[in-house]
């Protein structure tokens, strides 16, 4: 019991020191999406959202999911205590990034009036394209010295690193859109892009890795492995963000570019508070699975205290979304905004599926089941695709909502049969028990807000997250003993005072 409780309290410790940091990033994304609402309104972000899709899809293609392979291979290398081994695999996996970083700058450089065409309708974006092209060279860098902080469980200096790439955007990108509007755009891209390159080169150099000059047969056994997976990955990625590439080019030609606007603005609003969380946990998550991704039970273990902690987290913030969304999309963009409101409800209601899902999918990477990974992404984008543009098609941001609901209740579906088929996984009564009274409340937020109206919505809203935020915190406590932690911390401040 004592193991389960640090496990748990390893789980959260590692959710709380990266979560910090997310708190901080989202007040600076909500100052950002403010200013850049009001400065560039739908249009200018839906330039943005198709910019950045772009690139995002060349980026799939060239990276070989590097990002995600090597994170196991120095996780490994390092829990093995070998500093030798690190530096071979360090070093290989450096060599490696920087090849696929040039490549990935070479193809948009060369792509650029194809990519204006196709995701415009006409050149004149070309510039802009070759101009963010360099983007994906420093990206590919800051994402290779990310994984070397995740491989190696450096959560501080990934915490600090993104908090001040953050803040540092925020006082470079604002500036830049107050003065010159839309033609700020691709400025503001890429001085972010250097600013993380930067920053997580500062930090990876803080760490002691023995160095290492990779000859050409170290590069082929070291990096065969991480291709191999990563290759795999990339062709998953490259299906996911091409799905939402062809979704923003449906959504650009069969609306306009202002939906694509508030498109991306609905998701990146649930995105950004809920996705603090997914970001925090999986830092640590997935090297903590590779470590036990041999035992089935271990696994079956951690996946199970993961999905716990994610949902009690997460479901008091869903519930609140759901009550309280129009008056944060007012708040935290515009009032022109405010059509994406019922879109938001739906996909909140999709999250839950969405957290318990995601939970259960890196089994497939800490395994090294690579293929069952790229079979089990690929059918869901195909799915999500086609449910997106029906749902946009007839129910226009609506339908949008409705049809990420519907694609995440299928894709947990599968990826609960395909791990259970394959490595025995169940849930735990534990979970199931948290799954259903958390969503059961989230469902009576939607039936109130859509059925009533006025003060009374907001009464009986607050009234059940404040029950979702006690059962959370009373599940949490059972755990990890929250009231005697932070009655522990409370004295200790007392003392120094």
């Amino acid at each position: 019991m004592s193991e389960e409780k640090n496990s748990y309290k390893q789980i959260f410790k590692a959710t709380s020191i990266f979560g910090g940091v997310q708190v901080f990033n989202i007040l600076i994304a909500i100052v950002r999406s403010k200013f850049v609402a009001i400065l560039l309104g739908p249009t200018g972000m839906g330039i943005v959202g198709i910019l950045m899709s772009n690139t995002a899809f060349i980026t799939s293609l060239t990276s070989f999911g590097l990002s995600t392979s090597a994170v196991k291979n120095i996780a490994a290398a390092h829990s093995s205590g070998d500093d030798e081994k690190l530096g071979k695999v360090v070093a290989t996996f450096q060599k490696l990034v920087w090849a696929t970083g040039l490549l990935g700058f070479v193809v948009t450089l060369i792509l650029a009036p194809w990519l204006s065409k196709l995701a415009f309708g006409n050149s004149n974006y070309t510039i802009a394209f070759m101009l963010i092209s360099v983007t994906l060279f420093f990206g590919q860098l800051s994402a290779g010295q990310t994984v070397i902080l995740r491989g190696m469980r450096k959560i501080q200096y990934m915490a600090k690193s993104s908090m001040f790439g953050a803040l540092i955007g925020l006082f470079t990108s604002i500036p830049l859109y107050y003065f010159f509007g839309e033609k700020g755009i691709v400025p503001a891209i890429i001085i972010t892009s250097i600013t993380a390159l930067l920053l997580t080169w500062y930090f990876s150099n803080k760490i002691h890795i023995p160095k290492y000059k990779p000859d050409k047969e170290l590069i082929l056994t070291e990096g065969k492995e991480m291709l191999k997976m990563g290759f795999l990955i990339s062709l998953s990625g490259l299906v996911s963000t091409g799905t939402t590439f062809l979704e923003r080019i449906f959504i650009n030609n069969y609306g306009s570019v202002g939906d694509v606007g508030l498109y991306v603005a609905g998701f990146s609003l649930i995105g950004t508070y809920v996705g603090m969380v997914f970001t925090a946990m999986s830092t640590d998550y997935y090297p903590r699975l590779v470590a036990v991704a041999n035992d089935n039970d271990k696994c079956a273990k951690e996946v199970n205290q993961q999905a716990e902690i994610a949902l009690l987290i997460l479901a008091p913030i869903l519930v609140f979304f759901l009550i309280f969304v129009k008056w944060a999309i007012v708040l935290l963009y515009s009032h022109e905004f405010v059509l994406v409101t019922s879109m938001v409800q739906w996909a909140a209601l999709g999250i839950f599926f969405k957290a318990a899902s995601w939970a259960m999918s890196i089994i497939f990477l800490a395994k090294s089941e690579s293929k069952a990974y790229f079979w089990n992404e690929v059918t869901a984008n195909i799915y999500l695709l086609v449910l997106n543009i029906t749902g946009y098609y007839f129910w226009g941001l609506t339908g949008l909502g409705v049809s990420f609901l519907v694609a995440y209740f299928l894709y947990f579906a599968q990826v609960f049969l395909s791990v259970n088929r394959l490595y025995s996984f169940k849930f735990s009564k534990a979970f199931i028990k948290i799954f259903l009274i958390q969503f059961t409340l989230a469902i009576l937020c939607f039936i109130i807000v859509n059925q009533l109206s006025g003060i009374i919505t907001y009464l009986i809203g607050s009234i059940i997250i404040a029950i979702s935020v006690i059962l959370s915190w009373r599940e949490m406590n059972k755990r990890i003993h929250l009231n005697a932690t932070l009655k522990n911390l409370y004295l200790k401040r007392v003392k120094k005072l």
